[in-house]
């Protein structure tokens, strides 16, 4: 049973309540016009990891309050987070937060067990495919038609925090690259630029 994963962030506070581990799984089988993952929607071989390993890697993780997975499709990769996710409830009270291009609906209609074994480990499901034009700028999810499921209860007193508290993102660097953490505002690459410009001192030599 292995993992397809596109990519880790071990520490963030923008995906969820508290602090978060977060994974990317790599290959998605829906292509929502403005993805801002398009990089992660081929279905091919990228980084592939145990999920025990993964998992002792995730509880190893100094002050880790809970896990959010999205991608990519991460009801495409059931049965490895199945097996992800058992291992963590019975070595942690983490939350799970997981996005899902499919509906709720939709994902019960496949009748398929190691999908419903996920969602019985899930404490939040956002789910539904991205819409660009729905893009409300608010909270957590992407665009206002998907629905945030609270599946044990346990978030459903922060709801806000996924549908309409104020938009950030954390930019975590990299030796060569940069990966953006969080669901970006509106205009956010434009906002970046002229941050970044602004912020950059001038630098000058002389002989």
């Amino acid at each position: 049973m292995i993992l397809n994963i596109a990519e880790i962030c071990p520490a963030t506070h923008t995906l969820g309540p508290g602090q978060r581990f977060v994974i990317w799984v790599q290959g998605c089988c829906f292509n929502c016009p403005g993805c801002i993952s398009p990089n992660w929607i081929p279905q091919k071989q990228a980084t592939l990891v145990d999920p025990l390993k993964l998992a002792n890697y995730i509880l190893s993780i100094p002050g880790t309050e809970g896990l959010t997975v999205s991608g990519g499709e991460p009801m495409l990769q059931a049965p490895a987070l199945n097996q992800l996710f058992t291992y963590l409830r019975q070595r942690s009270n983490f939350s799970i937060i997981c996005f899902s291009g499919f509906t709720l609906e939709q994902l019960h209609a496949k009748c398929d067990p190691a999908i419903n074994q996920v969602l019985s480990l899930i404490d939040v499901l956002i789910d539904g495919q991205y819409m660009s034009e729905l893009n409300d700028n608010k909270g957590t999810r992407g665009s206002s038609n998907q629905i945030v499921h609270f599946l044990s209860g346990r978030h459903a007193s922060e709801a806000n925090l996924f549908t309409e508290r104020k938009r950030d993102v954390e930019i975590h660097m990299r030796d060569d690259s940069a990966l953006m953490v969080g669901v970006p505002p509106i205009n956010f690459p434009e906002h970046f630029k002229k941050a970044v410009n602004f912020t950059t001192p001038k630098v000058s030599s002389t002989n």
